[in-house]
């Protein structure tokens, strides 16, 4: 999304909800107790030549990693200052004060941030519409508490309604039956606001409780070509990251409109 918009030459500025510590270190503790890396980027690095466009993610990797490999793994804010240009601006929201605090240490000096210890999603309609009134806002929430639901859906249609030409991303897990709630977020939405293209990507069955099987990502005004994009991206990306490939599996990626 941002590789298109950055193909006019106008200033642009982007906004993140739930920024966290801006890049993290898989050789860490807690990152090599999970490893969930192992299912995500490890894979996809082993067939980076296969993946041209990846470039630009894979390229910001590489920049945080210049002895090689992806130790040194960027959140979406790294992700945003490593494409972003120097007359561009990144606003970024973090509540969590450690988290906070190590997003400071890792992006605070770049002249073009601006991070806010705050609620983002109180955030949004306080800083929006934001100068210059041309982006991208990337709301990517815990879900911790099963309210965060309905706060998200009202907190994406306040943000539109306050600014409705800007590119709006919304993430969401898919969870085991009985947890999942990307029906009803989606559908809170659905009621406000016109339009959105809806992503999934789903790398094993759903259980009917606990886990998390895929993802989801709604986009409100997607750039041009977006969806003609990832159609062509999404089947390979599945198939990269399948942790099932056995005969019935359902469908692991769909691309729709709300």
């Amino acid at each position: 999304m941002l590789e298109t918009l950055l193909k006019k030459p106008k200033p642009l500025v982007y906004v993140e909800s739930h920024a966290g510590a801006g890049r993290y270190d898989l050789g860490a503790e807690q990152a090599l107790k999970t490893a969930e890396y192992r299912l995500g980027i490890e894979r996809l690095w082993e067939q980076r030549d296969a993946f041209p466009q990846l470039s630009a993610y894979l390229g910001a990797i590489c920049a945080l990693n210049p002895g090689g490999g992806f130790s040194v793994y960027p959140g979406s804010p790294a992700l945003a200052a490593h494409l972003l240009r120097a007359e561009d601006r990144l606003i970024l929201m973090e509540l969590h004060p450690t988290e906070s605090q190590t997003l400071r240490r890792h992006l605070g000096n770049d002249p073009r941030i601006g991070i806010h210890r705050r609620d983002g999603l109180e955030g949004l309609t306080a800083l929006l519409p934001p100068k210059p009134a041309r982006g991208l806002v990337l709301i990517d929430p815990p879900y911790e508490q099963v309210s965060e639901y309905r706060r998200v859906a009202d907190a994406l249609v306040a943000a539109h309604a306050r600014w409705p030409t800007g590119v709006y991303a919304l993430w969401f897990p898919r969870l085991g039956l009985q947890r999942d709630r990307s029906a009803e977020l989606i559908g809170s939405i659905r009621q406000s606001v016109p339009d959105g293209l809806l992503c999934e990507l789903r790398v094993r069955r759903q259980v009917d409780d606990f886990g998390m099987y895929g993802s989801g990502m709604l986009i409100l005004n997607p750039p041009w070509r977006l969806e003609e994009r990832l159609a062509e991206l999404l089947p390979r990306l599945a198939d990269a990251l399948a942790m099932e490939k056995t005969a019935g599996a359902v469908p692991s990626w769909t691309i729709g409109r709300i």
